[in-house]
């Protein structure tokens, strides 16, 4: 039997199809652009295509994500935040503290033994110290957004970035930029500001280790880096931690599945 879990975001659009013994059969991950049903549809049949799979081999589909409601094939929807925990959890059991930083909102969630939420912080009312922030600070300058982690690890001096605004940090950054100061010192305040960010909500939420980092920022080896700085030790980050959300979706239409 497989069981397949979408995460629909703002920015991205995930799928994975596990077997029944919550082994990971396949996965994608796509931009969700203008319709996030047609993105759905679009990721799950492309999942479908690489397993060689049809939707009736199916056993069960859970949706997740801020577009969730969009999905008319799927049996169930689900929060985000309880399959980026149960996600978590199944690829480091040890984890109890999630940091999830996506295309335009950060949380950090809290969980139990068995994967469960505890409690969580969300930052969804603005796109400070999300992946939409590192873009808008990356075109101003004038980088490739994946060359910001390995750029900022060359920092010799950190250049504080006193706004989380983006429109006011994009300012600041460009004034800094005509400054002539070193850009891998920008993105050092950058990433510095966004930690900043981070460790307040942890300070809401309580900070229990293990930590584990969800999202596509995750891959930004600069901030990651920052964080197990801020917090004294290491923090997990998945193979692919884009496919978290959708991995926990799958794992629980595999519960109700199996039934």
């Amino acid at each position: 039997m497989k069981f397949a879990g979408l995460d629909i975001g703002s920015l991205s659009t995930e799928t994975v199809i596990i077997d029944e013994n919550g082994r990971m059969v396949t996965w994608d991950v796509s931009a969700t652009g203008a319709n996030s049903r047609i993105a759905a549809e679009q990721s799950f049949h492309r999942t479908l295509d690489k397993a060689g799979l049809s939707p009736a081999d199916l056993k069960y589909t859970v949706a997740s994500g801020y577009g969730r409601i969009s999905v008319p094939f799927a049996d169930k929807a689900v929060t985000e935040i309880t399959c980026h925990g149960r996600g978590a959890h199944h690829l480091f059991p040890a984890t109890r503290t999630i940091i999830d930083i996506g295309g335009q909102d950060s949380k950090v969630v809290r969980i139990d033994g068995q994967g469960r939420v505890v409690d969580f912080a969300m930052n969804d009312k603005c796109a400070a110290g999300t992946g939409r922030f590192l873009e808008v600070m990356a075109r101003a300058l004038e980088i490739d957004l994946e060359d910001m982690g390995p750029l900022s690890l060359e920092s010799r001096e950190l250049i504080p970035v006193s706004s989380m605004c983006t429109v006011f940090a994009e300012s600041e950054v460009i004034s800094l930029v005509a400054q002539a100061r070193p850009k891998e010192d920008i993105i050092n305040g950058i990433h510095t500001a966004i930690c900043n960010r981070i460790a307040s909500m942890l300070d809401r939420v309580g900070l229990e280790q293990e930590v584990t980092m969800t999202g596509g920022v995750a891959k930004n080896v600069g901030i990651v880096h920052k964080i197990e700085q801020k917090l004294s030790g290491r923090v997990n980050v998945p193979e692919e931690p884009q496919i978290v959300g959708a991995l926990g979706a799958a794992l629980i239409a595999r519960q109700h599945g199996l039934a």
